[in-house]
Protein backbone atom coordinates (compact mmCIF):
# COMPACT_ATOMS: atom_id res chain seq x y z
CA UNK A 1 0.00 0.00 0.00
CA UNK A 2 1.51 3.57 -0.86
CA UNK A 3 2.41 5.72 2.07
CA UNK A 4 1.25 9.22 2.70
CA UNK A 5 3.94 11.89 2.15
CA UNK A 6 2.79 14.98 4.30
CA UNK A 7 4.75 17.24 2.73
CA UNK A 8 3.03 16.61 -1.20
CA UNK A 9 -0.03 18.56 -1.95
CA UNK A 10 -3.45 16.53 -2.39
CA UNK A 11 -6.43 17.35 -3.25
CA UNK A 12 -8.88 14.61 -1.51
CA UNK A 13 -12.65 14.10 -2.37
CA UNK A 14 -14.70 14.67 0.39
CA UNK A 15 -16.29 11.49 1.06
CA UNK A 16 -15.48 7.98 -0.37
CA UNK A 17 -17.97 5.59 -0.53
CA UNK A 18 -17.01 2.05 -0.76
CA UNK A 19 -19.62 -1.39 -2.06
CA UNK A 20 -19.06 -3.41 0.63
CA UNK A 21 -19.21 -7.40 0.09
CA UNK A 22 -17.25 -7.60 -3.31
CA UNK A 23 -14.54 -4.58 -2.88
CA UNK A 24 -13.62 -4.46 0.67
CA UNK A 25 -14.86 -8.12 2.01
CA UNK A 26 -14.04 -11.50 0.06
CA UNK A 27 -17.68 -13.01 0.10
CA UNK A 28 -16.97 -15.10 -2.87
CA UNK A 29 -15.10 -17.26 -0.96
CA UNK A 30 -17.58 -17.77 1.76
CA UNK A 31 -20.93 -18.19 -0.72
CA UNK A 32 -18.24 -20.75 -2.32
CA UNK A 33 -17.43 -22.68 1.27
CA UNK A 34 -21.41 -22.22 1.90
CA UNK A 35 -22.22 -24.06 -1.76
CA UNK A 36 -19.28 -26.84 -1.30
CA UNK A 37 -17.84 -25.08 -4.84
CA UNK A 38 -16.35 -22.79 -6.13
CA UNK A 39 -18.40 -23.36 -9.15
CA UNK A 40 -21.78 -24.26 -7.75
CA UNK A 41 -20.92 -21.04 -4.63
CA UNK A 42 -20.67 -18.38 -8.50
CA UNK A 43 -24.15 -20.07 -9.72
CA UNK A 44 -25.83 -18.68 -6.51
CA UNK A 45 -23.89 -15.54 -6.15
CA UNK A 46 -25.22 -14.65 -9.96
CA UNK A 47 -28.33 -16.08 -9.53
CA UNK A 48 -28.63 -13.74 -6.45
CA UNK A 49 -26.88 -11.28 -8.01
CA UNK A 50 -29.50 -11.70 -10.62
CA UNK A 51 -32.41 -11.21 -8.50
CA UNK A 52 -30.74 -7.92 -6.08
CA UNK A 53 -30.16 -5.67 -9.48
CA UNK A 54 -33.77 -6.90 -11.45
CA UNK A 55 -35.92 -6.09 -8.49
CA UNK A 56 -35.29 -2.61 -7.74
CA UNK A 57 -37.39 -2.14 -4.67
CA UNK A 58 -36.44 -3.63 -1.42
CA UNK A 59 -37.26 -7.35 -0.64
CA UNK A 60 -35.63 -9.07 1.84
CA UNK A 61 -32.06 -9.82 1.58
CA UNK A 62 -32.09 -12.76 2.96
CA UNK A 63 -35.51 -14.33 1.39
CA UNK A 64 -33.14 -13.38 -2.18
CA UNK A 65 -30.56 -15.80 -0.96
CA UNK A 66 -32.34 -18.45 -0.17
CA UNK A 67 -34.51 -18.26 -2.96
CA UNK A 68 -31.12 -18.03 -5.67
CA UNK A 69 -29.89 -20.97 -3.84
CA UNK A 70 -33.03 -23.19 -4.23
CA UNK A 71 -32.91 -21.88 -7.58
CA UNK A 72 -29.41 -23.44 -8.22
CA UNK A 73 -30.89 -26.53 -6.70
CA UNK A 74 -29.01 -25.89 -3.57
CA UNK A 75 -30.49 -27.03 0.11
CA UNK A 76 -32.10 -24.79 2.81
CA UNK A 77 -28.29 -25.70 4.59
CA UNK A 78 -26.71 -23.57 2.17
CA UNK A 79 -27.61 -20.06 3.16
CA UNK A 80 -28.26 -21.31 6.57
CA UNK A 81 -23.91 -21.93 6.90
CA UNK A 82 -23.39 -18.25 4.85
CA UNK A 83 -25.35 -16.48 7.68
CA UNK A 84 -23.72 -18.43 9.91
CA UNK A 85 -20.21 -17.85 8.56
CA UNK A 86 -20.85 -13.67 8.14
CA UNK A 87 -18.75 -12.60 10.27
CA UNK A 88 -15.62 -14.80 9.32
CA UNK A 89 -15.96 -12.73 5.94
CA UNK A 90 -12.36 -11.45 4.71
CA UNK A 91 -11.14 -8.31 4.05
CA UNK A 92 -9.40 -7.93 0.81
CA UNK A 93 -5.61 -7.35 0.92
CA UNK A 94 -4.84 -3.73 1.45
CA UNK A 95 -8.33 -2.65 2.54
CA UNK A 96 -8.01 -1.74 6.14
CA UNK A 97 -4.90 0.14 5.12
CA UNK A 98 -6.75 1.89 2.58
CA UNK A 99 -9.41 2.81 4.77
CA UNK A 100 -6.98 3.96 7.67
CA UNK A 101 -4.91 5.93 5.18
CA UNK A 102 -8.11 7.64 4.07
CA UNK A 103 -9.83 8.28 7.64
CA UNK A 104 -7.61 12.07 8.19
CA UNK A 105 -8.49 12.80 5.34
CA UNK A 106 -12.57 11.88 4.08
CA UNK A 107 -15.46 10.76 5.27
CA UNK A 108 -15.98 7.11 4.53
CA UNK A 109 -18.94 5.23 3.69
CA UNK A 110 -20.61 1.95 2.73
CA UNK A 111 -23.64 1.44 0.42
CA UNK A 112 -24.69 -2.19 0.20
CA UNK A 113 -26.90 -4.33 -1.07
CA UNK A 114 -27.76 -6.16 1.82
CA UNK A 115 -30.20 -5.96 5.26
CA UNK A 116 -29.84 -4.06 7.98
CA UNK A 117 -28.74 -6.50 10.06
CA UNK A 118 -26.16 -8.25 7.71
CA UNK A 119 -24.69 -5.17 6.60
CA UNK A 120 -23.66 -3.79 9.52
CA UNK A 121 -22.40 -6.74 11.07
CA UNK A 122 -20.09 -6.99 7.77
CA UNK A 123 -18.93 -3.33 7.84
CA UNK A 124 -18.21 -3.81 11.13
CA UNK A 125 -15.22 -6.85 10.45
CA UNK A 126 -13.19 -3.39 9.11
CA UNK A 127 -12.66 -2.09 12.33
CA UNK A 128 -13.24 1.57 10.66
CA UNK A 129 -15.53 4.19 12.53
CA UNK A 130 -18.08 4.51 9.73
CA UNK A 131 -19.56 7.94 8.90
CA UNK A 132 -22.38 6.24 7.27
CA UNK A 133 -23.16 3.37 6.29
CA UNK A 134 -26.65 2.33 3.90
CA UNK A 135 -28.16 -0.60 3.44
CA UNK A 136 -30.44 -1.57 0.78
CA UNK A 137 -32.62 -2.30 3.58
CA UNK A 138 -32.32 1.33 4.71
CA UNK A 139 -32.81 3.20 1.92
CA UNK A 140 -35.72 1.03 0.43
CA UNK A 141 -34.12 -0.06 -3.14
CA UNK A 142 -31.11 -2.32 -4.34
CA UNK A 143 -28.57 -0.44 -6.16
CA UNK A 144 -28.10 0.18 -9.04
CA UNK A 145 -31.25 2.59 -7.79
CA UNK A 146 -29.78 5.60 -7.87
CA UNK A 147 -31.52 6.49 -4.46
CA UNK A 148 -29.12 4.36 -1.81
CA UNK A 149 -26.12 6.28 -3.09
CA UNK A 150 -28.24 9.83 -2.58
CA UNK A 151 -29.20 8.52 0.45
CA UNK A 152 -25.84 8.18 1.78
CA UNK A 153 -24.72 11.32 -0.15
CA UNK A 154 -27.24 13.17 2.14
CA UNK A 155 -26.15 12.01 5.10
CA UNK A 156 -22.88 12.57 4.58
CA UNK A 157 -23.52 16.10 3.37
CA UNK A 158 -21.90 16.03 0.34
CA UNK A 159 -22.36 16.33 -3.42
CA UNK A 160 -22.00 14.09 -5.43
CA UNK A 161 -19.24 16.06 -7.45
CA UNK A 162 -17.33 16.11 -3.81
CA UNK A 163 -17.36 12.00 -3.12
CA UNK A 164 -15.54 9.40 -4.98
CA UNK A 165 -17.32 5.50 -5.09
CA UNK A 166 -14.93 2.28 -4.87
CA UNK A 167 -17.37 -0.30 -6.64
CA UNK A 168 -16.81 -3.95 -6.01
CA UNK A 169 -19.01 -4.49 -9.19
CA UNK A 170 -19.75 -3.90 -12.81
CA UNK A 171 -23.90 -2.99 -11.86
CA UNK A 172 -22.77 -0.18 -9.54
CA UNK A 173 -21.46 1.65 -12.47
CA UNK A 174 -25.11 2.02 -13.72
CA UNK A 175 -26.11 3.79 -10.36
CA UNK A 176 -22.43 6.00 -9.85
CA UNK A 177 -22.89 7.41 -13.72
CA UNK A 178 -26.61 8.59 -12.77
CA UNK A 179 -25.86 9.68 -9.50
CA UNK A 180 -22.51 11.53 -10.88
CA UNK A 181 -19.83 9.66 -8.66
CA UNK A 182 -16.02 9.13 -10.16
CA UNK A 183 -15.93 4.92 -9.98
CA UNK A 184 -12.83 2.77 -9.16
CA UNK A 185 -13.92 -0.60 -10.37
CA UNK A 186 -11.88 -3.25 -7.83
CA UNK A 187 -12.16 -6.05 -10.46
CA UNK A 188 -10.82 -8.40 -7.88
CA UNK A 189 -11.92 -11.55 -9.86
CA UNK A 190 -11.85 -10.44 -13.41
CA UNK A 191 -15.41 -10.07 -13.82
CA UNK A 192 -16.75 -8.69 -17.51
CA UNK A 193 -18.43 -5.29 -17.67
CA UNK A 194 -22.28 -5.79 -17.92
CA UNK A 195 -23.55 -4.78 -21.19
CA UNK A 196 -24.37 -1.33 -21.76
CA UNK A 197 -22.49 -0.22 -18.46
CA UNK A 198 -20.32 3.15 -18.57
CA UNK A 199 -16.84 2.45 -17.98
CA UNK A 200 -15.16 2.99 -14.73
CA UNK A 201 -12.40 6.02 -14.62
CA UNK A 202 -10.37 3.29 -13.49
CA UNK A 203 -10.12 -0.02 -13.06
CA UNK A 204 -7.74 -2.84 -11.20
CA UNK A 205 -7.61 -6.24 -9.46
CA UNK A 206 -6.46 -5.20 -6.32
CA UNK A 207 -7.01 -2.26 -3.98
CA UNK A 208 -3.48 -0.59 -4.33
CA UNK A 209 -3.87 2.05 -6.91
CA UNK A 210 -7.14 4.15 -4.85
CA UNK A 211 -5.02 5.75 -2.39
CA UNK A 212 -2.88 7.86 -5.55
CA UNK A 213 -6.44 7.67 -7.63
CA UNK A 214 -7.86 9.57 -5.21
CA UNK A 215 -5.36 11.99 -3.73
CA UNK A 216 -5.26 13.67 -7.27
CA UNK A 217 -9.22 13.90 -6.78
CA UNK A 218 -8.97 17.89 -7.16
CA UNK A 219 -6.33 18.17 -9.47
CA UNK A 220 -7.68 15.94 -12.74
CA UNK A 221 -11.78 16.78 -11.72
Amino acid sequence: MPTHDASAPAAWPRAVLFDLLTALLDSWTVWNTAAGSEATGRAWRAEYLRRTYGCGAYVSYEQLVREAAEHVGLPASAPEALEAQWTTLPAWDGARELLQALRPHCKLAVVTNCSERLGRQAADLLGIDWDVVVTSEQAGFYKPDPRPYRLALAQLGVSAEEAAFVAGSGYDLFGTSVVGMRTFWHNRIGLTLPEGAPSPEREAPTLEPVLPWLRTFGATA
